[in-house]
């Protein structure tokens, strides 16, 4: 199974889908903010990266910017939300150019979550998943 990091700012969200990930044998790490996820990023080498987009300290953009420039290589899944005037297709859309291999956008199922983890590792072409 793979070494994945969530970068995750609400609490509970991120726990939960640290136990999803670990029952199914993945060895997961977290972060609550961008800063946070660039120092376990760093330290931990992760085969793939699961970010939120709109978080404090640091947001999932600027984050998943920082990340390609360290390791062209690595494997992110954005995710959002939106807030207030930003739909969350606007921030996926962005993820998307700077060169994330998944989105999904919240809320989405555990089948949802799973499969794009699947097809991120596997190389699947890149597909939005509401």
């Amino acid at each position: 199974m793979a070494k994945i990091l969530i970068i995750e700012d609400d609490d509970p969200f991120r726990e939960m889908l640290a136990e999803m990930l670990d029952q199914v044998g993945h060895q997961v790490e977290m972060a609550a903010n961008g800063i946070l996820g660039m120092e376990r990023f760093r330290s931990g080498e992760p085969d793939l990266v699961i970010t939120d987009i709109l978080m404090p300290e640091k947001d999932g953009i600027e984050t998943i910017i920082e990340m390609k420039r360290e390791r062209d290589s690595i494997k992110i899944i954005a995710m959002s939300g939106g807030r207030r005037a930003i739909t969350p297709q606007f921030n996926l859309d962005s993820a998307a150019l700077i060169g994330v291999q998944q989105t999904l956008t919240k809320p989405f199922t555990r089948q949802q979550l799973l499969q794009a983890i699947e097809d991120t590792l596997e190389g699947v072409a890149p597909a939005s998943r509401r």
